[in-house]
This record gives structure tokens, C-alpha cells and sequence, in this order.
């Protein structure tokens, strides 16, 4: 039996939760998987939990007075508790892990996706700001290591499997990835100018936490995508499509030179992903419902609409620039959600702020960590200034 060894940033999330399903899953097979490392942000009650059910040797919050009670509530148990950004440093990068699997949401995971390569850990990436704001400082780094990167999200993972049967790039024409429109598909910017977050949060196909679901109402989620997808499949921008696929069943679409078109289809449930990136280059049974199309029936694609949703041709922008114009983007966005999840701007500024950060970001390169966290930071004191 060939046990791994992995360390989950952010357990207590969707992407974490759904991975210790799927570790379940894999528990009597000839791939095991042993629980290195928990980290969590300041879930302490849920982290106890899973602690106690699969026993790792070290657990990590990020807010030091969560660190705190998790102490208190396993004093009886062997386990170091750790804590802050330090801490989760320290967990990417544990000694007798084989693999980290990074599922924090926002810039924090930006620091320990680059500990984990240096200490050459096979990572499953399902961080999008690490790439978004980080991607020419982490690609690098992973080329110096001689570090795997395992893509998590269900659009990335499905372009991979895709390109396993792919034997020359020189044949590959462009990536095609599925957005599922989020909530608002088809309305128009008058329709909402009045949206709620309740109304932003209820996403028609997939459950994801509160940021996550946010971005893709906004089509956000689908810019970040895309540049993320640039620097994993070492594709320029221009070779890059976005269709809406309502269904969520086409997780997305290869294209080659011959116009033959190859896509990776199942029900849209996250455990596939994961669990093809943990198991890589296996597969096994999984808990996930089988597809059965005709059941399905129609399949719909339709054109996005980025004069309404104007976070997605914004990324693509960024991109085509470069630099640190992702890193600004992003964390202006970062900023914007927040705000609008407490009801202090509406729907529609999200995207406007998202748009005056990056026309604010100067041109430099993205040369260093400390130039990617400067830019980000930068952008949500814009935002910040703009709103009050």
C-alpha cells in the first residue's frame, strides 16, 4: 500500500471538508492517505473535529485566540497547534508530507504555496489567488524545485485530464473554459442594480463558500480563472476562450489544431477533482453520482456578457498587461466582496472597483513576493479611500 502524506490548508472550507470525504473514500484502498497536517482559519469547534477523527500530528489556525481554544480543547490529545501565517508556513512545508493541498480562500495562501515548493511538495492547487497574483514568482519556483502542481478547480482539473492524451503542444489550439453564469444569466445592469448579497449568494449549481460564490455572480471567479489557466498551461491569453454552459456538466474544453474538440463532463460535484489531483495519475471509485445523460438531456453554451458582468474582461486585461495589474485586481476584488457582503456597496460596484484598482496599479513587474503583497495591499486601500 503506497501511503501519502498530506497537509489540508483550509479544512474547515467546501474544498477542505469535501477533501476529507474523499480521504475517507480512499481509506481501504492500495492508496491510503494519511492526514499530515489540518489548517483552518478560525474554525476552531469544526478543526477539533476532524482532528480527533483523523488524527494529525500538527493542526494550524490562523487567528491566534482560535489557536488558543483549539489548545484548550485538545489537551488531551498529542498534538502541536500552530498558528498564524508562521504557522501555515510551516504546515505547506512539514517534513514527512508528500503533498499539500492549498484550498484557502484569498491572498493568504499566496506564502504558503511558495513554502510548500520550496520544501519540494507535490502541491494540489485549489488557491486561485496564488496564480492570479502570484504566477511568474510560484511557476518559477515550481520549475527550480522540480515541483508537480496539481490543479484542484473543477475547470483547471478538467483541461488537465483533457491534455493527458494531448502528445505535442505544438497541437493544441486554445483552452475552453465552461462558466456556469452564477444567478444572474441574462439580466441586464438595471436588473441589478438592486441585488442582495442573499440574492448573490444562492448559486445555481455548485456550494461553495460566501467569497467563492460571490465571484462567480460577478464572473469574477471566471477572470481569475483565466489567468490562472494561462500560467498552469503555459497558454498567452489570445488562445484562451470562456463560454456560459448553464448545466455545469462540461467542466471544460480543449481544442486542437485539427478543430477537434475533447471535454471532460461529470455532475458537478468537487470531489472529482480533488480526488483525481490526490490520486494523480490514478483513479478509483468515488462517492460521486454517476453522469447519465440522458437523464441530463440538453446541453445549452452561450457567449459571455461582459459589458454586464465587467469583472471578466477586466482579468482578461490584466493579463495581456502583466506585471502586478492581476495582483491589483485581485485584491481590489478581495476588498470589494467584503464590502459588499456587509452591505456597504452594491453588486454592481464590485466590478467598478475592480476596474478603477487596476486603472490605479502602475506598471512593474511582478519580481518578488514583497512587489506582489505591496500591489495588493495597495488596491484594497484604494478601495478602501473610494468607498469611505
Amino acid at each position: 500500500m503506497a501511503l501519502k502524506h498530506l497537509v489540508l490548508l483550509g479544512s474547515t472550507g467546501s474544498i477542505g471538508t469535501q477533501t476529507l470525504d474523499v480521504v475517507r473514500g480512499l481509506a481501504h484502498t492500495d492508496s491510503p492517505i494519511q492526514i499530515a497536517v489540518l489548517a483552518a482559519h478560525s474554525n476552531a469547534r469544526l478543526l477539533e473535529e476532524q482532528v480527533r477523527e483523523f488524527r494529525p500530528a500538527a493542526a494550524v489556525l490562523f487567528d491566534p485566540a482560535a489557536a488558543k481554544e483549539l489548545r484548550d480543547r485538545t489537551r488531551d490529545l498529542d498534538l502541536t497547534v500552530l498558528e498564524g501565517m508562521e504557522g501555515l508556513c510551516q504546515a505547506a512545508a512539514w517534513e514527512p508530507a508528500d503533498i499539500v493541498l492549498n484550498a484557502v480562500v484569498g491572498m493568504v495562501g499566496l506564502r504558503p504555496t511558495l513554502s510548500a515548493i520550496a520544501a519540494k511538495k507535490t502541491l494540489a492547487l485549489a488557491n486561485k489567488e496564488t496564480l492570479v497574483a502570484g504566477g511568474s514568482l510560484v511557476m518559477e519556483a515550481a520549475r527550480k524545485n522540480n515541483v508537480k502542481i496539481l490543479p484542484v478547480d473543477s475547470e483547471h482539473s478538467a483541461i488537465f485530464q483533457c491534455l493527458q492524451g494531448c502528445r505535442s503542444e505544438k497541437d493544441l489550439k486554445k483552452l475552453i473554459l465552461t462558466a456556469s453564469g452564477g444567478p444572474f444569466f441574462g439580466k441586464t445592469r438595471e436588473e441589478l442594480k438592486e441585488i442582495t448579497p442573499e440574492q448573490a449568494l444562492r448559486h445555481p449549481n455548485w456550494d461553495m463558500g460566501a467569497k467563492v460564490t460571490i465571484d462567480s455572480a460577478t464572473m469574477m471567479n471566471k477572470g481569475l480563472e483565466v489567468i490562472e489557466a494561462s500560467w498552469l498551461f503555459h497558454m498567452p491569453p489570445e488562445r484562451i476562450d470562456v463560454v456560459v454552459h448553464r448545466e455545469s456538466i462540461v467542466h471544460s474544453l480543449i481544442e486542437y489544431r485539427d478543430h477537434s474538440v475533447l471535454a471532460q463532463m461529470g455532475v458537478p460535484d468537487m470531489r472529482i477533482p480533488i480526488q483525481y489531483a490526490l490520486t494523480y495519475p490514478r483513479r478509483f471509485p468515488s462517492p460521486v453520482q454517476e453522469l447519465e445523460l440522458w437523464k441530463q438531456g440538453s446541453l445549452t453554451f452561450f457567449e459571455p456578457d461582459g459589458e454586464t458582468f465587467r469583472c471578466l474582461p477586466v482579468c482578461i486585461a490584466t493579463l495581456k498587461r502583466g506585471g502586478l495589474a492581476p495582483a491589483a485586481a485581485n485584491g481590489a476584488n478581495e476588498a470589494a466582496v467584503e464590502l459588499f457582503l456587509q452591505k456597504k456597496i452594491s453588486f454592481l460596484e464590485i466590478g467598478e472597483l475592480v476596474a478603477a484598482a487596476v486603472r490605479h496599479q502602475p506598471d512593474v513587474p511582478a519580481d518578488s513576493l514583497d512587489a506582489v503583497l505591496a500591489a495588493d495591499e495597495s488596491a484594497r486601500r484604494y478601495v478602501q479611500s473610494l468607498t469611505g
